[in-house]
């Protein structure tokens, strides 16, 4: 797998600052709007999970949902920056994903975080 298959983040010069830190430094929030979240649920198909079950007898890396789970959670953080945006945010901070099981279908993925505006100091 390549680097774009199996990373995520942001681009550079994005619309909406995404960090998992408390503060940005030579910034300070100017108002804070309030929490944000992007949610999915994607269950898996059939061909991967006898895949992933052949190759838990042996070892390995799950490739196939490794790709998987690095787009659904690039689904949910596009998701928040979308929601950030919308609301009048320039930056998320404190950003965090949850996965979670969803009731033996598939896996849930949230990205959160609590949108801000900032400014330069």
């Amino acid at each position: 797998m390549g680097i774009d298959e199996y990373g995520g983040g942001q681009q550079p010069q994005a619309a909406v600052l995404v960090v998992t830190t408390n503060d940005v430094p030579g910034h300070r929030v100017e108002q804070v709007i309030g929490e944000v979240f992007g949610l999915t649920v994607r269950s898996r198909h059939l061909g991967s999970q006898i895949g992933a079950g052949l190759k838990s007898m042996i070892g390995g890396e799950l490739k196939g949902l490794t790709k998987t789970l690095v787009a659904t959670r690039n689904q949910a953080m596009e998701r928040l920056v979308e929601q950030a945006h919308a609301r009048g945010a320039n930056a998320v901070l404190a950003f965090r994903f949850d996965v979670t099981e969803a009731a033996d279908a598939g896996t849930e993925v949230c990205a959160y975080g609590t949108a801000v505006i900032l400014a330069r100091e």
